[in-house]
């Protein structure tokens, strides 16, 4: 059976929705990316409850959420206090948590308040430094035809980031290092109203290259230690993600383990999901039968 309904967090009332409830494995708290994205692209993530209950929220101003009109709630330490707010309500006391990609800062940044009942975590796709993505997205843009580069420079320079030109240099970028997948799947062009792109731009940015909002100097990779919960690490071989970062953090995280997608860039739930929905299986069922 599935459930869903609204949690009252700070700032207004979330929408969750719980697959399988009634399943006898400890369950996962999935955080989805953004900020200002939604739950919607990773609803195949209900497979992973033949296993155990699977729990998809939408954080506060996205998705089917409430979207208050409050650009003070849009603040890295609201959204974590968010998370303990879903666990409580739901009376997760023994919890997986699963990020991916904005997700990950928040599964690191809570993580870090050092909850208790957390028995594993898994970084998908992480963004863990503000200061290391946007190095990495600077050189994967090098990576782009000169004139695709020259277009996103110039109208990152000039303000233009709401041009034509600009979205369909972006348009570019998306192809290669968030989902490779030709034709873009029209399930995940149907999920862009649940999106709110003023929550993104508050908290990063108008584009991925530059982050200009609050975010700009997150990194918590001197801190990694402290995270001693089993971790996997996975990204996409051609993730904006990269497998570089990727792994640097995953070598300073104490009980962690490391993997790529050979065939993904960031959406590996999308564009492998097969071995996407295996890799996150198994690395569970190991953590539950090692306790």
């Amino acid at each position: 059976m599935n459930k869903e309904g609204h949690i009252t967090v700070t700032g207004g009332k979330v929408w969750y929705q719980i697959y399988n409830e009634k399943a006898n494995g400890i369950p996962v708290l999935v955080l989805h990316g953004g900020p200002g994205s939604s739950s919607y692209s990773l609803q195949g993530l209900e497979a992973l409850s033949k296993d155990r209950p699977v729990i998809l929220y939408d954080q506060l101003g996205c998705g089917k959420s409430d979207r208050p009109k409050n650009a003070a709630l849009w603040q890295l330490d609201r959204f974590v206090d968010e998370v303990g707010q879903v666990r409580k309500e739901l009376q997760l006391e023994q919890v997986h948590i699963l990020g991916h990609s904005w997700g990950t800062t928040l599964a690191a940044a809570y993580l870090l308040t050092k909850p208790v009942g957390v028995d594993s975590v898994i970084f998908s796709s992480p963004c863990l430094s503000a200061p290391l993505w946007e190095q990495d997205q600077k050189r994967n843009l090098k990576k782009l035809p000169k004139e695709v580069q020259d277009t996103i420079t110039a109208c990152e320079e000039s303000g233009y980031t709401d041009s034509k030109e600009f979205q369909e240099a972006i348009k570019v970028f998306n192809s290669q290092f968030v989902c490779r997948l030709n034709p873009y799947p029209e399930f995940l062009k149907q999920g862009r109203k649940y999106r709110n792109p003023e929550v993104y731009e508050i908290m990063w940015g108008p584009s991925e290259f530059t982050v200009l909002g609050n975010l700009r100097e997150f990194d918590c990779t001197n801190r990694l230690e402290e995270i001693t919960c089993p971790a996997l690490y996975t990204c996409g071989r051609f993730d904006e993600a990269t497998p570089e970062t990727t792994e640097y953090y995953s070598k300073n995280t104490p009980n962690s383990l490391f993997h790529v997608f050979e065939n993904s860039a960031h959406m590996p739930y999308i564009e492998e999901p097969k071995e996407y929905l295996r890799v996150i299986g198994s690395f569970l069922r190991e953590v539950d039968t090692s306790k």
